[in-house]
């Protein structure tokens, strides 16, 4: 079992610029991925998508992509071509200005050198266009999948024991809503003598075998030996499906709906106060099983 929520996170490099994969998932009904990309790589979605939609099959997914330049630095000693292309814009600079009549201060060759080591850097300054980072942003990716699918599955683990743990109260319940029922008929006799007795002078003079036929119809009418046997079927239903390997959210959520029928069908049906309480008691149960069962892939 997995959950649908989660959050992963990869770093690597490559050419010269580094770059951070983000994913962070959370319920939804379906599956729905939303990419962040870095202008220039837009191209990607159409690549790593169908990767995505193998791995997830719910949730609301934001994958992020972030790009981080590096700059190489050339420190190295300038090519002799480069120093003299430099002196000779030097004195063409100085010989214009004399010419103007344009006074400069005396300058030496030293003030050269940081424009010849800045020029050598910016040089070393790399911008790889995003088909040369295509492979390995998609192995980079295909890691932080795996890393949010693990993510998810740590917290589907916990998510299981949550819900086994419901369908063992559910269990129990069942089990007090099924002694409570073997004593319906017996009630319902007992109450309904009390009404006749409450109606009539002689109860004596009533028909006992009429009698018996009216509680009969009553005790059909209160009679939940179907719904305890669904409600049960259903426990086994949901135990089965925690041992499933494939997403099982979607089935689990429609469960939870039967769950919820015939425990509402049954205090409809209740015809003593204490399998009433059971109902309601059940109801609450079905209920926190339900909210977990919404985080389930």
């Amino acid at each position: 079992m997995k959950s649908m929520t989660g959050f992963a996170a990869f770093e690597g490099s490559d050419e010269g610029t580094g770059w951070r994969w983000e994913m962070r998932s959370v319920n939804a009904r379906g599956l729905d991925l939303k990419f962040r990309l870095p202008a220039g790589f837009e191209a990607l979605d159409s690549v790593l998508r169908p990767l995505a939609r193998q791995a997830l099959s719910r949730g609301s997914v934001n994958l992020s992509l972030s790009i981080t330049r590096e700059r190489e630095t050339v420190l190295g000693r300038p090519e002799a071509a480069v120093i003299r292309a430099a002196v000779d814009v030097l004195r063409e600079v100085r010989e214009t200005a004399a010419d103007t009549g344009l006074p400069l201060a005396p300058v030496t060759g030293e003030t050269l050198v940081p424009f010849l080591l800045s020029s050598g850097s910016s040089a070393g300054s790399r911008q790889p266009e995003a088909p040369v980072l295509t492979e390995p942003l998609k192995a980079g990716f295909v890691t932080a999948l795996s890393a949010l699918g693990d993510s998810r599955a740590e917290e589907g683990n916990r998510l299981s024991r949550i819900i086994a743990g419901h369908l063992t109260q559910i269990e129990s319940l069942i089990r007090d809503a099924a002694d409570c029922a073997e004593e319906t008929v017996r009630a319902l006799r007992e109450r309904m003598i009390r009404q006749v007795r409450d109606l009539m002078e002689d109860v004596d003079r009533l028909d006992p075998g009429r009698l018996e036929q009216e509680i009969a119809v009553l005790a059909a009418k209160a009679d939940v030996t179907e719904e305890i046997d669904r409600l049960t079927s259903h426990v086994e239903a949901a135990r089965n499906l925690l041992a499933e390997d494939s997403p099982v959210g979607r089935k689990l959520d429609f469960l939870t709906q039967e769950f919820n029928r015939e425990a509402n069908t049954l205090c409809s049906k209740s015809a003593a106060d204490s399998l009433t309480r059971i109902g309601l008691d059940l109801k609450t149960v079905i209920d926190q099983l339900r909210e977990q069962a919404a985080n389930v892939e």
